[in-house]
């Protein structure tokens, strides 16, 4: 198959023409097989699409009998054209008909031919459909017509994601803009309908095909010199880090950002006729589509590596310097491979209608905050980013962790119905807002928020809690530039104290380190950043840090009572070293004349397991406990809540679990010390019914899972739920969960779950 006079930048040059020219859709696609076919010297060229319904449709022919086009169809699976679409990779063979894969359709007249060459259509690692070309003679392949064919094919991806092939198929779309159904993992309840917005948006490739190659080649080597200048000046200085996983992974960029094979390929698809970031893409996509169908998790975690740096390279080549996705349209939905709290934080949260990620697992941060915010989150969604663009309509099920990309209006409309439904049921929630939340035996149980923010505080009149069980002081220091000043902090204080109005407050020193990194603070690199130097670590090691925060609480509450509790404390030694910096504080406070809090109490987290083993020491010293679930089950079971691989592994009403917090509760009971849940396990109906069986009173939760967790309250019979407890503990002797049995009673007494 030698090239014709002119090779592909010709071709290319004439694709363009095609594409512009003000024909039909078939009439263009039947225009552009037969250029190919003629500047390749085949006698065939084919194009065939991925369709909705995941099959691969002859689209346009040369050479074939054109009869077939739009009837010969065959599955994803099937045949060499099926074979591509599922390995994304090119196929060259001098005699398909021997392939084992072979597929004969006899309507296409395809017998006579024997050398076979197709490439995927890939688009961000999608394939979109294939493209074929075909000789009568038994002949090899060179690499260079292949790699001829899969710029073009590129060329061919953009023309089908623009959805104007749709046109050629009544009533079915394209794979590039058919709808696509997600399941992952929910990460906040909720369902939100939208328009994706790319949290790091894909730098879209407008001009695709050069005008003059050598310019291209220049601008591509300037921007991989510009890219390789930032990465070794990042290793150089490593942010005050001379070891650990942090350089490694400098490391590991600088050494994809030297790769020859990486550079070689997008300097050939520039000679070939691309444009710089058209070469880039081109090259990303093929990298991306063949990664996503490895096993090896190692080589599939190396393509974020990959897609940093082509994304450096395509902003560095555009213009495109900052991060997109700021000035949310309306109804929003944000997609992304990854997202930390600050950054959800960063965009207006009343235009955020939901969050895809491809990451996260319901216990990180960025789900806890999701949920504390009210906004539907799904995560482990494989390539999100790349299954959409920005516009899409997307919807988000935070319930049963499903994502419908461009839907049917079908499924649109069952969601709309859905959230009608929601609504309706949010209306009871409503109604029950001012009654007392007392079980049928007449059991109080105290239900409050969960907040970190002052627009959080508007929820305490909606959902009727009863004042603020966690105040999270840290999302403030998160969501800054710089550190907050004292006086900032103090502000920030007293306007909850003015949100709140009489309502109790529960409010949590700095709780950083591990993940959550400020970001105006040098990271300090440890193997294990969940065990390592946070929360009330970094307080008494750097007590200024605490002292500032503290003299500013007591200030902000002047006259006024005020709860302050110490996170990650793993001995009562560290709680009295936080207590004795509190008593020196309120002196100077008062050898100042200042007006100190009118009643002051302090507490401990219990999510450190060596805390159960010394719960009758930290009871006394205490004047209450609130039970952090989420780090104490991550701590206790060794599992860490980030990774997904084993954030799942444990169930928290099995026996293990379920005794750690029967101790908790009746060993604080015993020393008259309150104890509270402001875990995430207290925000759930069923697990909050099985803490009330085990002697928990009182619960802190985000405010959508108030009205639900108030339902249950209402309809359990807290003594009946006790003696179940107590006699699944008796009888689970293997680890096994109360669940079903607590499950079968919530159903058998009407207690809605």
């Amino acid at each position: 198959m030698p090239a014709a006079p002119g090779g592909p930048r010709l071709l290319l040059r004439r694709l363009r023409e095609a594409m512009a020219e003000p024909v039909s859709p078939q009439q263009r696609l039947d225009r552009i097989v037969v250029l190919i076919a003629a500047n390749v010297i085949a006698e065939v060229c084919s194009v065939y699409v991925v369709r909705d319904d995941n099959t691969l449709e002859l689209f346009a022919t040369e050479g074939l009998n054109r009869d077939a086009v739009h009837i010969t169809r065959m599955r994803a699976d099937e045949g060499l054209v099926g074979l591509i679409a599922k390995t994304a990779e090119p196929l060259a063979l001098s005699d398909a008909q021997s392939h084992p894969s072979f597929s004969y359709r006899p309507e296409t007249g395809e017998e006579i031919y024997h050398a076979f060459l197709g490439v995927p259509l890939l688009r961000a690692g999608n394939t979109l459909g294939v493209l074929v070309v075909q000789n009568k003679t038994y002949r090899v392949y060179s690499e260079e017509e292949i790699e001829a064919l899969q710029t073009t094919a590129m060329v061919l991806a953009e023309l089908i994601a623009s959805g104007e092939l749709q046109a050629l198929a009544p009533g079915a779309g394209t794979a590039a803009r058919r709808p696509v159904s997600q399941r992952g993992v929910a990460l906040a309840d909720g369902i939100g309908l939208g328009h994706v917005v790319l949290h790091e948006p894909r730098i879209v490739v407008k001009t695709l095909i050069a005008e003059n190659v050598e310019r291209e080649m220049e601008r591509l080597e300037s921007a991989i010199e510009d890219v390789r200048s930032a990465i070794d000046e990042l290793v150089e200085r490593g942010d005050g880090l001379s070891s650990g996983e942090s350089r490694e992974i400098l490391e590991t960029v600088r050494m994809f950002a030297h790769d020859k094979g990486w550079l070689r390929r997008m300097r050939e698809a520039v000679q070939s006729g691309l444009t710089a970031e058209a070469a880039v893409e081109r090259v990303q996509s093929d990298n991306r589509a063949r990664m996503l169908r490895q096993s090896d998790p190692y080589l599939r975690d190396r393509l974020h590596d990959l897609d940093d740096l082509a994304n450096r390279l395509l902003r560095r080549l555009v213009g495109q310097e900052g991060r997109g996705g700021d000035g949310l349209p309306e109804n929003a939905i944000l997609v992304a491979r990854s997202m930390g709290p600050a950054a959800l934080l960063d965009y207006d949260r009343a235009r955020l209608r939901g969050v895809v990620l491809e990451e996260g697992g319901p216990t990180s941060h960025i789900a806890i905050v999701a949920r504390a915010l009210g906004i539907p989150a799904v995560g482990e969604i494989a390539n999100a980013t790349g299954l959409c663009d920005s516009g899409d309509a997307i919807i988000v099920d935070g319930l049963s962790g499903e994502v419908q990309i461009r839907p049917t209006p079908e499924v649109e409309a069952s969601y709309a119905e859905m959230v009608r439904l929601r609504a309706r049921r949010q209306e009871q929630y409503r109604a029950l807002r001012d009654v007392p939340a007392v079980t049928r035996d007449g059991v109080k149980i105290g239900l409050h928020l969960n907040a970190g923010l002052l627009v959080d505080l508007t929820h305490l009149h909606e959902t009727g809690a009863e004042g603020v069980g966690l105040f999270r002081t840290e999302l403030q220091f998160m969501i800054a530039e710089r550190m907050p000043s004292a006086a900032e902090q103090q502000t920030l204080y007293e306007a909850v104290y003015s949100a709140i109005g009489d309502l109790p407050v529960t409010i949590r020193t700095l709780d950083i380190g591990g993940d959550k990194i400020l970001p105006y603070m040098p990271a300090l690199e440890e193997e294990n950043p969940a065990l390592g130097w946070r929360a009330i670590r970094i307080g008494l090691d750097r007590p200024a840090l605490l002292r500032v925060q503290l003299r500013a609480l007591l200030k902000a509450a002047a006259g006024r009572p005020i709860k302050i509790m110490f996170p990650m404390v793993a001995t009562v030694e560290e709680f009295t070293r936080a207590r004795d910096i509190v008593e020196r504080e309120k002196a100077h406070l008062r050898r100042h004349g200042y007006l100190l809090p009118s009643d002051c109490r302090l507490g401990a987290m219990v999510e450190v397991p060596s805390l159960l083993f010394q719960i009758d020491e930290i009871a006394r010293e205490a004047d209450f406990l609130s039970v952090g679930s989420n780090d104490l089950m991550q701590f206790l079971f060794a599992v860490d809540r980030e990774n997904r691989r084993v954030a799942n592994r444990f169930d928290p009403l099995c026996g293990a679990a379920m005794r750690a917090f029967r101790l908790i509760a009746e060993r604080a009971a015993a020393q008259g010390c309150p104890a509270t849940v402001c875990g995430e396990i207290g925000g759930r109906p069923l697990e909050a019914l099985a803490l009330i069986g085990l002697g928990f009173r009182e619960f802190s939760m985000s405010p959508a899972a108030i009205g639900p967790v108030k339902a249950m309250v209402l309809s359990a019979h807290a003594g009946e739920v006790a003696q179940l407890i107590e006699s699944e503990l008796t009888r689970v002797t293997d680890g096994a969960s109360v669940r079903p049995a607590l499950t079968a009673y919530a159903k058998a007494n009407g207690v809605p779950i």
